[in-house]
């Protein structure tokens, strides 16, 4: 299941395994000037395909190796060998070799495992550049320890991938840290930012009172959590 719609030069793809007609386990890719933010799922991948069927994709960056955000890699780049897959360096192992995920069988059913694809790193500080636009590379783990976020000063608009998600936290992976998320979104946060597009979550009408209140919540969130933990 796919979905299309247009923020001026963003074009958003939200994507979903569909069960019974409904979109399960929703995630997100956006393609600006040539460049795709993410390609979701292996199991929404020939969607994806299809629907970018004569549009340039010269480069794809994954803002991290989760199975969600990757799937598409490998069969846009088995279709377009021209295709460059750039992501922070120690997500290229999973990225060569997705059986490194070590998936659970509700993420084999939800999101399917990723066709390898060839990457290279991309690191703090690099410019990704199009032939209209510069993304700054920024580092951002917490969500995940090879997170990046891409940052286009002159637009102002910031690729925040699952560094920021809205709405509450409902479940945690292992590797989620926190206190390393908190400093990746108050770095973010003192960004000129004026168009937030996370990886899976709506576009937000005020992408700094956005990304505040989900610093605020976090905070007040490791609050309750220190409190209880000195109750026990």
């Amino acid at each position: 299941m796919i979905r299309e719609k247009r923020y001026g030069e963003v074009t958003r793809f939200d994507l979903a395994r569909n069960l019974g007609g409904r979109g399960w386990y929703w995630t997100t890719c956006y393609v600006v000037d040539g460049l795709a933010i993410d390609t979701g799922c292996a199991r929404t991948a020939g969607e994806l395909r299809a629907s970018l069927s004569g549009v340039p994709v010269d480069t794809i960056v994954s803002t991290h190796s989760h199975e969600d955000h990757i799937g598409g890699n490998g069969p846009l780049q088995r279709e377009r060998p021209r295709i460059e897959v750039r992501a922070h360096p120690l997500a290229l192992a999973v990225l060569e070799d997705p059986r490194r995920l070590g998936m659970e069988a509700y993420r084999r059913l939800a999101w399917g495992v990723p066709e390898p694809c060839r990457a290279r790193a991309l690191l703090e500080g690099q410019v990704v550049r199009t032939p209209r636009y510069s993304f700054q590379v920024l580092e951002t783990p917490g969500h995940a320890r090879d997170h990046l976020c891409l940052f286009e000063p002159d637009q102002g608009w910031l690729f925040s991938g699952d560094l920021y998600v809205g709405g509450r936290d409902r479940a945690l992976r292992e590797e989620y840290d926190v206190r390393a998320i908190l400093a990746s979104l108050k770095r973010v946060a003192a960004l000129p930012v004026r168009m937030l597009f996370p990886g899976a979550a709506r576009v937000p009408h005020d992408p700094r009172a956005a990304l505040r209140e989900k610093i605020d919540y976090l905070e007040r969130l490791g609050e309750r959590i220190e409190g209880l933990a000195a109750d026990a």
